[in-house]
C-alpha cells in the first residue's frame, strides 16, 4: 500500500478549477530514463486535459509531484521544467514511503529569462 501511495504521488497532476471546486486529472510518467526521480507530462495529453476542462469552463491551475526522501521544496530541475506562469506547483515530501510535508510555489515572471517560484499558503477548507 505505501508503495502503491509513493508512486502515485510521484506521477504529477494537475488542478481545475471551476468556481471554488477543485479536481485533479491524473497522467502519466513520460520518462522512460529516471522515473524515480524525473517526471514529464505527454504534451498531448495535457493539450487534451486543457480542451476538456475548458468545455466545462475550467482552468488549470496548477500541478502537483512528490520529492521521495527529499524536503518538500523545488528543485533547479523543477524550475527549469516548469512553464505555466501563474500556476501553482504544489510539492509533497515523502519520507520512507508516508507523505510528510506539502509547500506550494507560484511560478511568476513574464518569459524564462525571469521566472520564479514564489512562496505560497496552503489553506484547507472544509
Amino acid at each position: 500500500m505505501l508503495r502503491r501511495f509513493a508512486r502515485a504521488v510521484r506521477r504529477r497532476r494537475r488542478w481545475f478549477r471551476n468556481k471554488d471546486r477543485v479536481k485533479r486529472r491524473p497522467c502519466g510518467n513520460t520518462r522512460a530514463d529516471s522515473p524515480h526521480n524525473r517526471y514529464n507530462i505527454d504534451p498531448r495529453e495535457l493539450i487534451r486535459i486543457q480542451r476538456e476542462g475548458r468545455e466545462r469552463g475550467e482552468d488549470i491551475v496548477g500541478f502537483y509531484h512528490s520529492h521521495p526522501d527529499h524536503p518538500a521544496r523545488w528543485s533547479p530541475t523543477d524550475l527549469a521544467e516548469a512553464h505555466w506562469f501563474g500556476c501553482s506547483y504544489v510539492i509533497t515530501s515523502v519520507e520512507k514511503g508516508a507523505a510528510a510535508i506539502t509547500n506550494s510555489f507560484e511560478l511568476t515572471g513574464t518569459d524564462e529569462s525571469d521566472k520564479k517560484f514564489v512562496d505560497e499558503k496552503i489553506a484547507i477548507e472544509a
